[in-house]
């Protein structure tokens, strides 16, 4: 089985996955994993595919860039994964925000500090909020799985140097358990 990761972004409009996955079904792909939202009014979406081990990756490129074309995306991607293998997924066990007035820096400052930690972040979302005319408020949502041993307490600690650098309020939760 031979594993790919593609990913698109185009301005938000309907159609663009059917567009794009119909691409991939015309190649008996399967779509393991994905990830799609919408920033700043363009539709993201980064997909881990599957497909059998004697698919042509040229002509699985030229399928997802001909779909692309049509639906007059910006920029898509089609990469061959050298291991792609299914590992014990890591599991997110706190929320850290971070909020406060925007300015450059402010997700490099974190994700520096975090992983000086050796704290694995999940999953990351920012957004820009605010009236106009008003200065925009930062919001970035981290779900991060702590190494063994650090507490919440003790990673706050360990963040407070940078909360009072970036001039922004940080607070870290646990998460609670998904029952599926």
């Amino acid at each position: 089985m031979r594993h790919f990761a593609v990913s698109a972004i185009g301005r938000d409009q309907p159609g663009i996955v059917a567009g794009v996955t119909r691409s991939l079904l015309d190649h008996a792909i399967n779509v393991e994993d994905s990830q799609m939202t919408i920033l700043r009014g363009h539709f993201t979406m980064m997909l881990v595919v599957s497909g059998d081990d004697g698919l042509e990756a040229a002509a699985l490129r030229a399928s997802v860039e001909g779909a692309a074309t049509e639906l007059g995306l910006e920029a898509v991607s089609v990469s061959e994964l050298d291991d792609a293998e299914p590992e014990p997924p890591v599991v997110p066990s706190h929320m850290v925000t971070v909020y406060g007035v925007d300015h450059p820096g402010i997700v490099h400052a974190f994700t520096g500090a975090l992983a000086g930690c050796d704290v694995n972040i999940t999953d990351l979302n920012t957004r820009l909020v605010g009236d106009p005319g008003e200065e925009d408020l930062y919001a970035m949502m981290l779900e991060v799985a702590l190494p063994e041993g650090l507490s919440a307490a003790a990673l706050e600690s360990l963040l407070e140097a940078t909360r009072r650098e970036q001039g922004v309020d940080v607070s870290i939760r646990e998460l609670e358990a998904d029952a599926l």
